[in-house]
């Protein structure tokens, strides 16, 4: 047979070597295509599991800084006030100072002569203006300074007589 005509030549069954050939290749296909869903589907689950393993990062990450924020105490400036709520030098809030000038220190206060003095802590103002804001009550676990650098342990009203105060 020379030559073939359409719609009349049927063609030849296939050879069992044929057969064998064509089931190969079909099963060797399916074999790559069952690998690559399996790589497909390994890569996703590595994929997801850095994302959730991620966002639990960031979210620990995030729970350490609000407890380090929450425990590092606060810095507070202590500013030294009259008995007018006048803002005056931190001098007069000073141990050594108010001693030298025959002055002394009860529950928080400074008296100098007939004037007496105290910090008020987290106000606001510069000297010769009234306080702005703040509390005469030493705030529980901060670190209070004053704007010139002094550190101040003193408390506030009911606080007992000893005071301290340090350079920084």
């Amino acid at each position: 047979m020379r030559q073939q005509q359409p719609g009349v030549t049927q063609p030849r069954p296939p050879t069992v070597a044929e057969q064998r050939a064509r089931a190969a290749a079909q099963q060797q296909e399916q074999a790559r295509f069952l690998a690559d869903a399996a790589a497909y589907e390994k890569k996703r689950k590595k994929r997801k599991r850095l994302l959730i393993g991620g966002g639990v990062t960031a979210g620990v990450v995030g729970l350490v800084a609000i407890w380090y924020a929450a425990a590092s105490p606060d810095n507070v400036t202590a500013q030294c006030t009259d008995n007018n709520d006048v803002i005056v030098d931190d001098d007069y809030c000073s141990d050594s100072y108010y001693r030298s000038h025959g002055g002394y220190s009860s529950g928080g206060f400074i008296y100098i002569g007939g004037s007496s003095y105290r910090y008020n802590y987290g106000g606001s103002g510069s000297v010769g203006q009234k306080v702005s804001g703040g509390s005469y009550t030493l705030p529980k676990g901060a670190n209070v300074s004053t704007k010139s650098g002094t550190s101040v342990q003193r408390g506030g009203f009911g606080i007992s007589g000893s005071s301290k105060s340090g350079g920084s």
